[in-house]
């Protein structure tokens, strides 16, 4: 295979984090095709002289190096294994990298498939968000072993500052979902503290400082607590997608036999806020679910969209929010008194609007 230096290069998916990581491997000297499924999204790009691509399989077939990074496992699926996906149009010994928090499962199914194909597929998801990838200073979490991603490390170093190998196709991805059930319990903390910390008469600004300088601290906390205090809901990281990896997380812990409890009352929370309109903000909008309904609706929500089902008892039998089936003698961990009239799982007491 030609030298690093020499590679061709094709980006597929360049939205919040496509585009500015398309860019820094640009600015590194890479010639690159990109596709998005909306072109206008790499205007930019084509403006600083990539080539475009009407497809993933034109952009593909000439690459030595493909990357993507799209939305949801189904359009991962889609985009490597089917009939014109890239596992078959990519040339023998191409390098097809999935930046995308995707399944653990599906990484290696696709792993699997380029090597049969004469291929080089690893999952390698991204951690940092907007403006680590702005920045070019993503953390990288790839799976695969380092001396089998050397020939192409150059070109990950151009928009990474940390890289970690964790030796085996899918890893990367449950290493990545590990990740994101660390930070669903810091959002939950950051957006409780807020609120406790607004309703209890602080000088909020002053709380975030106290604590973020000790154990209660919290990136999440530092850096998106004082957007959230602000009203500032621009997407660093979209609601949406936070709540497929949370989704992803569960389901791997359900193949494990594992219960995460704290991921489940996350992914409750922000399953919420996308049925109320949040889904194309940032995390920090969890804090709207605090909010006075005249705040939330002035950011776009809409509780009336809340399907209210989950919270509704069925003959006297509580059905715990973590959404699994326990039957009829499972003990709710969510610590409401159920013997009267059952508190909503959403915690906003006398002001919750989930059943307006």
């Amino acid at each position: 295979m030609t030298a690093a230096k020499n590679f061709k290069v094709a980006f597929i998916g360049t939205g919040i984090m496509g585009a500015p990581i398309a860019g820094h491997i640009m600015d590194a000297g890479y010639d690159v095709t990109v596709y998005n499924r909306t072109k206008e999204k790499a205007d930019a790009l084509i403006a600083r002289g990539a080539t475009w691509a009407d497809s993933p399989a034109v952009a593909a077939a000439d690459a030595d190096v493909v990357f993507t990074m799209v939305g949801y496992p189904s359009d991962v699926e889609d985009v490597y294994l089917s009939t014109d996906g890239l596992i078959r149009v990519a040339k023998k010994g191409a390098w097809l990298i999935d930046l995308t928090t995707s399944s653990p499962a599906l990484a290696r199914d696709i792993h699997d498939a380029a090597e049969v194909e004469d291929k080089h597929a690893f999952d390698c998801p991204v951690t940092g968000g907007e403006q680590g990838a702005i920045d070019g200073t993503l953390t990288l979490i790839v799976g695969a072993k380092e001396e089998d991603v050397a020939p192409v490390l150059p070109i990950l170093e151009s928009f990474s500052s940390k890289i970690f190998y964790f030796d085996a196709a899918g890893a990367g991805q449950t290493a990545k979902l590990c990740n994101q059930v660390s930070l669903a319990g810091c959002m939950v903390g950051m957006a409780d503290a807020l609120a406790l910390a607004e309703q209890g008469g602080l000088d909020v600004s002053r709380m975030l400082e106290m604590v973020g300088s000790g154990m209660g601290g919290s990136r999440a906390l530092t850096g998106l607590g004082p957007k959230a205090l602000e009203g500032d809901y621009k997407p660093g990281f979209l609601v949406e997608h936070f709540r497929k990896d949370l989704g992803l997380a569960i389901e791997q812990s359900e193949d494990l036999d594992i219960t995460l409890p704290g991921v489940e009352t996350a992914f409750t929370l922000y399953d919420m806020l996308d049925q109320i309109g949040g889904g194309r903000l940032g995390t920090q909008a969890l804090t709207l679910l605090y909010a006075e309904q005249a705040d939330a609706v002035a950011a776009g929500l809409d509780w009336g969209k809340l399907d209210t089902s989950a919270f509704e008892p069925d003959d006297h039998d509580h059905e715990c929010s973590c959404g699994h089936d326990h039957g009829h003698d499972h003990e709710c961990t969510c610590g409401h008194d159920h013997d009267g009239d059952h508190e909503c799982a959403c915690g906003h007491g006398d002001g919750c609007h989930c059943e307006e």
